[in-house]
Parts: structure tokens; C-alpha cells; sequence
């Protein structure tokens, strides 16, 4: 065999799969975007990632809620290969909703930081409804769905766009495994309007220099929202996909009003629970 120039790594220990092994080890994540669907959590991540000391995963594994079977081995399996000095995150929306999320994510490790992005629960719903729409055209109308009985104004909270909303419920399961110092609340709203300064929190949060400032967003006028300036891997600015900002469906400004009072004990109660308000009022 020709002799290595000095400049070559030395090769692989021996025994080590073939391919190129590259750097790092697959752990479990230390961090997970745990919820809410429509709040933010995709801008979370693909903000978060630019941080050299992050490596995410870019599609959300449902190992809390539907692959728990699968073991955690195979949700390991599936994580980015970090350095020691590197975060592994996940995100899946799914997790805040689901019961049994809580005690399984702290089953895996207590240590676990959760972050949680929340949003004016009434928007929340309509975007969520905006989406379904647009996925299933011939689904109820909004209003159809949110009522039980619309002139008692009872709302159906068994309708998963109104339920997610209800953040409070929520929060109670995870406050018998965790506390709240272990739980971070990014506003959806602040997300958009001030990415720079809820991403320096986000940072803190994680224990990580607050390396993504203002200089690495810039605002998307057409679509409303944040841009990264440009990503790690291509150079080219990041916008959210095609399916972000969509136009929601206009709805009725009474079944709004109704909406309000419907949230409005839970968002109450939720901002006292986390000692923040999120001026959703």
C-alpha cells in the first residue's frame, strides 16, 4: 500500500462500518420543541440550527405520541451526529397534547429542556382550520366546527382546533413531571415581529452563546415574515416554505368575540401559571 502523506487523518479503527465515518455521536435529544401546531415551531427550529452548537432534526418524529413502541434506540437512530459541545434538537407540535408525552419524555431523561411556542389561541385555531382546508376542501365551515350549539354559544372543546388552544389544561400534565424552569414559552407573535430578541432567549435558554442576533434575519414584506439571511449549508437566504402566511379564511367577527370569551379564562389562567403575559387579550 502506497504510504499515507502525513497530512491524512488516520484511518479508521478497526472494526468501524465502511463509508465515511463521520464526526460525532447520535444521542437523544437534550432539547425538544414540544408544541403548539401553528404556533411557530418550524421557525424555531430552522432559526435555532443556525447555531453551531445545534444540530436539529428536520422532520418531526412522533416517538412521544405514535412510535413509542419502537423503543429508544430507534428514535436515537434517527438523530443528527453532534460533537459533545453540540445540542441535539427535535421538534414534534404534537407532544404538548398528548398525555402520555410528558412522563415518557421525562422517563427517557428529567434533564430534558422543553420549549413550548404558543400563540393567540383564537388565530392558532383558524390557521389550523386553514390548513385542514387545504388539505380537505369539503370540510364543515369554522363556525360549524367550533360550536356545539352556536346561539348558547357552547364551544365543542372535543374539536382538536379549539383544544389545543387550551393551554393551561395542557401545561398541567407537564408541571407533574417538570418545572417550569425547565420549560421555555416563546410568543408566536413576539417570534415574527422580534426574531432576533425571542431567539436570544431561546439561546439562553439552551445554556448557548447568543449567536444568532439581528444581523442573521431580515423581513419578507410579501409574506410577513422573518427571513434568515442565508443558511449554513447553501449561502442562499431561508424563508419559511411556500405553505407559510396563507391567507386565512374570513370569518365571522361575532364567532371571534365568541371565541375571545371562550379562551379568555384559560389564557388568564395560563399567564399566571407561567408568571408571562402574552398580551393575547
Amino acid at each position: 500500500a502506497p504510504a499515507r502523506r502525513p497530512r491524512d487523518p488516520p484511518g479508521p479503527p478497526v472494526g468501524s462500518p465502511p463509508g465515511p465515518a463521520r464526526p460525532g455521536t447520535k444521542r437523544l435529544p437534550q432539547a425538544i420543541v414540544v408544541g403548539v401546531k401553528k404556533g411557530g415551531t418550524r421557525a424555531v427550529l430552522e432559526f435555532i440550527r443556525v447555531h453551531p452548537d445545534v444540530r436539529a432534526l428536520g422532520t418531526e418524529p412522533h416517538f412521544f405520541d405514535r412510535n413509542y413502541d419502537r423503543g429508544l434506540e430507534w428514535y436515537r437512530s434517527l438523530m443528527p451526529r453532534t460533537l459533545d459541545s453540540q445540542i441535539t434538537v427535535e421538534k414534534t407540535p404534537s407532544y404538548f397534547v398528548t398525555k402520555e408525552a410528558p412522563r415518557r419524555i421525562f422517563n427517557m431523561s428529567r434533564d430534558t429542556k422543553l420549549i413550548v411556542v404558543v400563540r393567540n389561541p383564537v388565530t392558532r385555531a383558524i390557521s389550523d382550520y386553514t390548513q385542514t382546508l387545504s388539505k380537505k376542501p369539503d370540510i364543515p365551515t369554522f363556525e360549524g366546527l367550533t360550536f356545539r350549539n352556536r346561539s348558547l354559544g357552547l364551544v365543542d372543546t372535543s374539536w382538536n382546533a379549539i383544544r389545543i388552544g387550551m393551554y393551561a389544561v395542557h401545561l398541567e400534565s407537564w408541571l407533574q413531571y417538570f418545572p417550569l424552569s425547565q420549560i421555555h414559552f416563546v410568543s408566536g407573535e413576539k417570534l415574527i415581529t422580534d426574531p432576533a430578541g425571542e431567539m436570544g432567549k431561546v439561546q439562553d435558554f439552551l445554556g448557548i452563546k447568543r449567536v444568532i442576533t439581528d444581523k442573521h434575519f431580515y423581513f419578507n414584506k410579501t409574506k410577513g415574515f422573518p427571513c434568515l439571511k442565508k443558511s449554513e449549508s447553501s449561502g442562499l437566504p431561508r424563508c419559511l416554505g411556500k405553505s407559510k402566511g396563507r391567507t386565512h379564511v374570513q370569518i365571522d367577527p361575532e364567532v371571534i368575540e365568541q371565541l375571545r370569551d371562550f379562551y379568555r379564562p384559560y389564557n388568564v389562567k395560563f399567564y399566571e401559571t407561567v408568571g408571562q403575559d402574552f398580551r393575547w387579550e
